[in-house]
């Protein structure tokens, strides 16, 4: 059995890597606990091992759930999991079905799908879901009432992990000048959270004054790197370097790709946006929430970098409320204009109609 403090950040850390090479994780939540397995990962072996532990249920968001048809658990006393009972059709393509909606076409559940309250595994079943969505998984998971230590198995605590923040110890690691297309003039700081987790950058661009102009911009790597027209990433990118260049200011770079689900949890949406459902639905029909970024990790860089208050460059309402709810002072907000074109025109209509965005 680890030794890992359960409640640390390297235990949540290593369950996270675990959970990511399909290894059943303990999380415990006194007296309670569930040994959990990403059933999108779920193979014969793995599968058999829960099940020696005794009955296998299945944990799902309120929105994945909704997808299959458990609307009225999702309408439930506002239901966080969704746990469906054991039964004899949960084998691994079950799992995997249950999880992904592209294997759910291939292979369609054919339920029925009885459901149970987690009564007291609530929080841990919880827990289970953060977890995997900590790991960029599908937030589906298999999970066993768990009794009694398993050697050589992980322990992560519920409550630790549903507390568990981007930005609980943030560090500056260096500094250096990166000259950019359309500012020059720039610094690039670079960022390490002590949570196992990606780093983010701060690009210092001219010499911002005493209330910056900021920017803060979530990785698309799709879209910055790849030149993608299906979002406007990758412009507003460039539209935002170049209006702090012209003025100075702050750029955050933040690894928190899809909205925070993930690169390939991203390219999953996207297939199912060709299928033809908006951004918002495609990642609730994965299991995750419309928003799922951190935005107190963009608040601890401005600290970081001796900064709190700022003037925005932004259309998200959510992004200046976000700030001033972590501490730092919004005292204005400028909108950011990027060029359009016919391949993102449904996506920005999703942003300004289900978003709220100011286009």
């Amino acid at each position: 059995m680890s030794t890992a403090d359960p409640t640390s950040d390297l235990a949540l850390a290593r369950a996270v890597d675990d959970l990511r090479r399909g290894e059943i994780v303990r999380v415990l939540d006194p007296p309670q606990a569930l040994s959990v397995l990403a059933a999108e990962l779920a193979t014969p072996a793995s599968l058999a091992r829960l099940e020696a532990q005794g009955p296998v249920h299945l944990l799902l968001t309120p929105e994945r759930a909704a997808t299959l048809h458990l609307l009225n658990q999702r309408a439930a006393a506002g239901a966080e999991v969704v746990m469906v009972a054991p039964a004899p059709w949960l084998d691994v393509v079950a799992c995997r079905s249950a999880a992904d909606p592209a294997t759910d076409l291939d292979h369609p559940l054919k339920g029925p799908f009885p459901t149970r309250s987690p009564g007291p595994w609530c929080r841990a079943a919880k827990a289970a879901l953060a977890l995997l969505k900590r790991a960029r998984l599908l937030p589906a998971a298999l999970a066993v009432e768990d009794r009694a230590p398993t050697p050589g198995r992980l322990e992560a605590d519920a409550q630790a992990i549903l507390a568990w923040r981007r930005v609980r110890r943030l560090a500056i690691v260096t500094r250096a000048t990166l000259p950019l297309e359309g500012a020059e003039e720039a610094q690039v700081v670079a960022f390490r959270a002590d949570d196992g987790g990606p780093e983010h950058l701060a690009l210092i661009i001219g010499a911002p004054g005493p209330v910056p102009l900021v920017r803060l911009h979530s990785a698309c790597l799709t879209g910055d790197v790849l030149g993608s027209l299906r979002c406007d990433c990758g412009p507003q990118l460039r539209a935002a370097v170049a209006r702090l260049g012209r003025e100075g200011g702050i750029l955050l770079y933040l690894q928190q790709e899809g909205r925070g689900i993930g690169l390939l949890n991203k390219l999953r949406a996207y297939a199912l946006q060709d299928q033809g459902f908006d951004t918002v639905d495609a990642n609730e029909r994965l299991g995750f929430a419309a928003e799922e970024r951190d935005f107190d990790l963009a608040a601890a860089m401005l600290r970081l970098l001796g900064v709190d208050r700022v003037r925005l460059l932004t259309n998200n309402p959510a992004k200046p409320q976000a700030l001033q709810q972590a501490g730092i002072a919004v005292e204005g907000v400028v909108p950011l204009v990027a060029p359009t074109n016919p391949h993102n025109a449904r996506y920005l209509a999703t942003k300004r109609d289900r978003q709220g965005h100011r286009l």
